[in-house]
């Protein structure tokens, strides 16, 4: 901790997808609050939409760093012009977030070059003079944590201060009455039973099969629910082919919402049925129970202290990571593929979580504020 008493201008750079950030918001409360620090967020173009709806977060710097997966990664003269710009901040330090399988060294070389002599780091290797605050990297082999367990590790070597360790977006009630209207629109009515079906993935190894979710929607229908199908424009024809083989009783809003109308929409459901991405970040930041079809890949990303069911599926031989600390957690922790879930099993778990359309997302904090024991880790 030493040195970092006098931190007040703080760049976090966290550069993957929306729920990595998401899940760092606790660490960044805890940097934020016990540091006293303005925090600027260094993220990619994927996770950057959410960011003005994390209260940790005072400015965010937008970049696609080409050691990160991502659809538009910037060449060498826009990374040089980053530098340069970063050195105007002014950053008295800089604290790296990562997965256990990433390397945080090339994001350390970013802050090396722009004069950022306090760095703080999960690495696995001797950092030398790039990492100054370095913490040896035990995960995975070691033990492994929950990100946002992870996050808040990292932090705590510079921060004691006690926080809330939820995850928190903000949410204006105020637009949820336009947005009801439009669920009234495609034929829900909201004051019924009804769920929000989320099937669209950033990743195709973690894609769960178009039968079984039109298996499972079916079966949620006559049962009595009305399904909700969301997802971006991009998966907008994946969407349009689920409602029209699920029929009645389907209705579409893909490409409908942004992303904060997206925040409304998740926290006044009922309950989100998903795969492991970010709209289930999404939801445990603003209370809803989520059941998520989980494709066996990094166990660390499980719904965070909310109403929630895993469901386990395997990863395709063909589809699986060539990361090597990847391969080593697949041989250890799913050396046994889980079955593939199956709707009756899905279906059974989403009625034993989902609350009354008559509970509001904003009244469903209230509830856990008093209740604390309905939130779980899983």
């Amino acid at each position: 901790m030493s040195g970092w008493n006098s931190v007040r201008n703080i760049l976090c750079i966290r550069p993957d997808n929306m729920g990595d950030l998401i899940m760092s918001g606790p660490a960044l409360r805890k940097l934020k609050q016990g540091l006293d620090a303005r925090i600027t967020v260094l993220t990619s173009s994927m996770a950057a939409g959410v960011a003005p709806f994390m209260p940790e977060i005072d400015d965010t710097i937008i970049f696609d760093l080409p050691w990160v997966k991502t659809a538009n990664a910037e060449g060498p003269e826009t990374l040089l012009k980053l530098i340069g710009g970063l050195k105007e901040y002014n950053f008295d330090a800089a604290v790296i977030f990562t997965v256990y399988s990433q390397n945080p060294l090339p994001s350390a070389m970013i802050a090396y070059q722009a004069g950022i002599s306090r760095v703080l780091a999960y690495c696995r290797e001797n950092p030398y003079g790039l990492i100054s605050d370095w913490v040896p990297d035990e995960e995975p082999f070691q033990y492994i944590t929950h990100q946002v367990e992870r996050d808040l590790k990292l932090a705590n070597y510079v921060c004691d201060a006690n926080i809330d360790k939820r995850l928190k977006l903000t949410v204006n009630d105020a637009d949820w009455p336009s947005i009801a209207d439009q669920l009234k629109q495609t034929g829900l009515d909201p004051d019924k039973p009804w769920l929000t079906l989320h099937a669209g993935v950033s990743e195709i190894k973690r894609q769960f099969p178009e039968r079984l979710w039109i298996e499972t929607a079916v079966q949620l229908i006559s049962q009595g629910y009305q399904v909700l199908l969301t997802g971006s424009v991009g998966e907008k024809e994946l969407i349009n082919r689920l409602q029209r083989k699920i029929g009645l009783g389907a209705y579409n809003v893909a490409g409908l919402f942004s992303i904060k109308q997206l925040i409304i929409l998740v926290c006044h459901t009922p309950l989100l049925l998903s795969v492991n991405t970010g709209v289930t970040h999404i939801a445990a930041a603003v209370g809803t129970p989520v059941v998520v079809l989980y494709a066996q890949t990094n166990p660390q990303h499980t719904p965070w202290m909310v109403p929630s069911a895993v469901m386990e599926f395997p990863v395709p031989d063909g589809l699986k990571s060539k990361n090597g600390v990847i391969r080593q957690v697949d041989d250890i922790v799913y050396s046994d593929p889980a079955p593939m879930p199956q709707p009756a099993i899905i279906v059974d778990r989403v009625i034993g979580l989902i609350r009354p359309p008559v509970v509001s997302g904003r009244q469903f904090h209230d509830i856990q504020r008093e209740n604390p024991e309905l939130s779980a880790n899983r």
